[in-house]
């Protein structure tokens, strides 16, 4: 049998502005990736967050960034690795602390955006995400790319491959950038029976319609585009119905 997680973003909001519906997707997900703070997210929503999560048994992920609450995490920037660490390193310690004052306590690490397209490509980038990891927890999985360039330098780090539910793909397997057309889906129809096929056969169809191999043991599906809690249900009735098993992988 199949077994997979869904994970989503959550609490990406910022003081009065809210983003996505954190509780309705908390009902659907398996693993709730919680901003931190430097791409989006506070104290008080990134409490809310991991108590609401914690309530439902929904585990809790970092979901660290670049340090970009304008451009919501999808710069790119070039950070000193020392600097990279320590930034990743505070965030990291910040959810854990406050997650465990709601009963609950950070499972696992997940790079945002454009930090999360960087330490697939860049080893130096990759390498100051890990000794975040390894100096709060080496415990702790990072989840990334199939093929990331995490898994070179992860030493004793376990490293959990990620797949993309409601994201185009290229030939190569990476993600098609945010900037081109088509980059996003939005139908529930179609992202289900992607999820379906990359769960059960461990394929994706990229954009010049070739096959991709995609072995992956979580799945993500974006909390802050419209419709994402329809675009979820979907997801997670189309992965049961093909007895496809849900299961947090940490």
């Amino acid at each position: 049998m199949a077994v997979i997680d869904i994970n989503a973003d959550l609490g990406e909001g910022f003081g009065i502005w809210e983003l996505g519906d954190d509780l309705a997707l908390l009902d659907v997900i398996t693993s709730a990736n919680v901003a931190c703070g430097f791409h989006a997210g506070d104290p008080l929503i990134m409490r809310r967050v991991c108590a609401a999560a914690a309530g439902r048994g929904v585990t809790i992920g970092a979901q660290v960034s670049y340090r970009d609450l304008v451009g919501f995490g999808r710069r790119e920037m070039d950070v000193a690795p020392p600097e990279l660490t320590a930034e990743i390193l505070y965030q990291l310690a910040a959810l854990d602390g406050i997650a465990r004052a709601e009963g609950g306590r950070v499972a696992y690490v997940k790079p945002h955006g454009a930090l999360y397209n960087r330490v697939a490509r860049d080893p130096v980038q990759a390498m100051a995400v890990a000794e975040a990891v390894r100096a709060y927890d080496p415990s702790l999985p990072l989840l990334t790319l199939p093929g990331s360039a995490v898994y070179e330098i992860a030493g004793e780090l376990t490293v959990i491959a990620e797949c993309f539910a409601d994201r185009a793909y290229t030939p190569s397997g990476a993600l098609v950038s945010r900037r081109e057309p088509g980059a996003v889906l939005h139908d529930p129809e179609t992202v289900a029976r992607r999820a379906v096929r990359m769960a059960v056969d461990g394929t994706v169809v990229a954009v010049d319609d070739t096959e991709v191999a995609l072995r992956a043991r979580s799945m993500c599906v974006h909390g802050d585009t419209p419709g994402a809690v329809a675009l979820a249900r979907s997801v997670r009735s189309a992965l049961s119905d093909a007895g496809v098993a849900l299961e947090p992988f940490a």
